[in-house]
């Protein structure tokens, strides 16, 4: 595995982890946009 995917992978589950963060914390449109992030960084993850 390459160091890029690597940093991408890191950049999805941050984007996830956040998402859940924010979604218990009832900050409904911001983990909405985290999401929206964590789709972005994972379409760099096709092969």
């Amino acid at each position: 595995m390459d160091l890029g995917r690597l940093a991408w992978i890191s950049t999805v589950g941050a984007a996830l982890i956040t998402a859940l963060l924010l979604l218990i914390s009832a900050y409904y449109g911001y983990a909405a946009l985290a999401l929206a992030v964590g789709a972005s960084a994972a379409i760099n993850l096709r092969d």
